[in-house]
């Protein structure tokens, strides 16, 4: 790993700013599949070895493990395909890689999942499936259960995302509306054996929940999913209620056809802010870490993160990094250009209210903020006189979720293209000591 500059060599705004802008980099460039997957092949088995997967990570990691697979075993039977974000793809030889539409997913979400089942049916015992799985898959292998359509999960996907709700909840609905989610893709695999290689996005790591699960047995019920939806007033179809309260074929934890399974997990937010941590250490700083699996609302954590760095700043007698990472949830009311990592950004800035010495960034690992073209946003304390000069108004701006033309107008937004891996937000906080 790269090493970041002296904390103490930097004097000007620009300087911290370009620094805490490194520091995302080597973060999430610790968490690229080509730096974990090469290191945990499995065994090769005596018969066909099939490759599926999803996920803005998934053709990525599809790459790093042929590449791996083929130094190691040349002559070995390998096939499959995996489906990513529109121009998250990477180049392949015997992996065909599909993209398709996210957070909204779209019909080659639908056509990419009926070709993952068909790629694993019929397999025996002594094939293996290997299922490359990481955040952004549930929206990107959207398969309907029986009886349901593509457009009633395009309207609960769209409803679900506007609510504010948790990752984990939006994927219990997407788990039990789906013909492949919550264990089916593996459970249509058998009995072949699967090993699943997941880089997780949503906070706490659960496998189950990453992507929806599609390799893994479910922990979830339908009345679990119904109560969501209810809770957050989702409007549903008679049909899709009936579905519901009758979906009771999921697999279940501890079904015997599991057994030969395994999970392993390559990368989490855990692993990017132990990096980010690991270099900032080494750089002169004081770090502090809030956690790795943070939620709620983007804005109010963005405005309690201000106070911390406020109250830090009059305790510390060199540079202070608060790290954090998660996923947050934005409650849409307005119609502007958002994504959750600029609006806790933003929050994060209006309450700081141009206070010197502290610096704020905010991106989310796998280059897309939501469904804009940045990753994220950064800023430094002289942008609160730039804002007033430009007769901005934060709270005007925040009130339509448009944090992203805020933080266009200041030209502070952070495009970096699609990274191809997501361990979800990634936000770090300097604080300089008072003069």
């Amino acid at each position: 790993m790269r090493a970041l500059p002296s904390i103490e060599s930097l004097a000007r705004a620009d300087e911290y700013s370009a620094w805490l802008q490194e520091l995302a980099s080597l973060a999430v460039a610790s968490v690229h599949p080509q730096q974990l997957l090469p290191a945990q092949l499995p065994e090769p088995p005596a018969g066909r070895t099939v490759i599926v997967g999803a996920g803005k990570a998934a053709a990525a990691m599809a790459a790093a493990f042929e590449q791996a697979w083929f130094e190691h075993y040349p002559d070995a039977d390998l096939s499959g395909l995996v489906v990513t974000r529109y121009e998250h793809g990477a180049t392949c030889q015997k992996i065909e890689v599909l993209e398709a539409s996210h957070p909204m997913p779209d019909n080659m979400g639908e056509i990419a999942a009926k070709r993952m089942l068909e790629a694993v049916d019929k397999l025996g015992e002594k094939d293996l499936v290997i299922a490359l799985i990481s955040g952004g898959g549930s929206a990107l292998m959207t398969l309907p259960a029986p009886g349901l359509t593509l457009a009633q999960k395009q309207a609960i996907n769209k409803a679900l995302l506007r609510s504010g709700a948790p990752i984990r909840e939006i994927n219990t609905v997407r788990r039990h509306l789906s013909a492949i989610k919550g264990g089916r893709l593996a459970a249509a695999a058998h009995p072949a054996r699967v090993v699943t290689y997941l880089i997780s996005d949503v906070p706490g790591d659960d496998p189950t929940l990453i992507a929806s699960g599609p390799t893994l047995p479910d922990r979830s019920t339908p009345a679990d999913a119904l109560e969501i939806l209810q809770r957050y007033n989702i409007d549903i179809d008679d049909n899709v209620r009936s579905h519901l309260q009758g979906d009771m074929d999921a697999p279940r934890q501890g079904d015997a056809g599991f057994a030969r399974d395994s999970a392993n997990m390559l990368a989490t937010a855990k692993d990017a802010l132990d990096a980010a941590n690991t270099a900032a250490l080494h750089a002169g700083a004081e770090v502090r870490v809030l956690g790795d699996d943070l939620e709620g609302e983007a804005r109010e954590l963005g405005q309690s993160h201000a106070q911390l760095a406020l109250q830090a700043r009059n305790d510390i007698s060199r540079p202070l990094l608060i790290l954090s990472g998660g996923e947050t949830s934005v409650t849409v009311t307005g119609n502007g250009r958002g994504g959750r990592n600029v609006e806790y950004l933003l929050g994060l800035f209006t309450a700081l209210a141009g206070a010197p010495g502290i610096y704020g960034l905010a991106i989310d690992t796998d280059g897309i903020d939501g469904s804009e073209d940045n990753a994220g946003a950064h800023f430094a304390p002289a942008d609160w006189a730039k804002m007033r000069a430009q007769q901005l108004d934060p709270h005007a701006f925040l009130a339509n979720n448009d944090a992203y033309s805020f933080f266009a107008e200041l030209e502070n937004l952070i495009v970096t293209g699609p990274t191809r891996t997501n361990v979800n937000d990634f936000r770090a906080i300097l604080i300089l000591p008072r003069d």
